[in-house]
């Protein structure tokens, strides 16, 4: 597992559909759905013929907590949804998470500091649910 300052990893065991697949499913047991999914992968081959290894951006969604923000401030879904990355390293799968506790601090309003933790909170527990290599 590792963490950065905008977020946190961790590399799980299987394959990498394998790996999206139980990503999703942990995330709607902590009240997420997927609002989007981008294949970064087949994007770049698309647009500009470059080769990449599978990597895929889920926008992960809490309704409740995301209304809960929206009524503090309405702006912010500037900052919405949640990013989490699953992407191949090597034959290594890696989902990293962004760090909403981060991303809603830089608004500098305390009840979104406070929401910015559960939401973490949340999703470390989906990480915490996944197979660690």
């Amino acid at each position: 597992m590792t963490d950065s300052t905008y977020g946190f990893s961790i590399q799980v065991s299987g394959s990498f559909g394998d790996v999206v697949s139980r990503v999703t499913a942990e995330l709607a047991k902590q009240g997420f759905g997927v609002l989007t999914e981008i294949d970064v992968k087949a994007t770049l081959k698309k647009k500009l013929g470059v080769d990449k290894r599978p990597y895929v951006i889920l926008g992960a969604c809490n309704p409740t907590l995301a209304n809960q923000a929206l009524d503090t401030e309405p702006d912010i879904g500037l900052l919405l949804p949640c990013n989490v990355v699953v992407r191949e390293d090597n034959g290594d799968v890696t989902v990293a998470f962004m760090d909403p506790a981060a991303v809603l601090g830089i608004v500098q309003r305390p009840e979104l500091a406070e929401l910015g933790k559960q939401v973490r909170d949340r999703l470390e527990r989906v990480r915490d649910a996944l197979s660690p290599v």
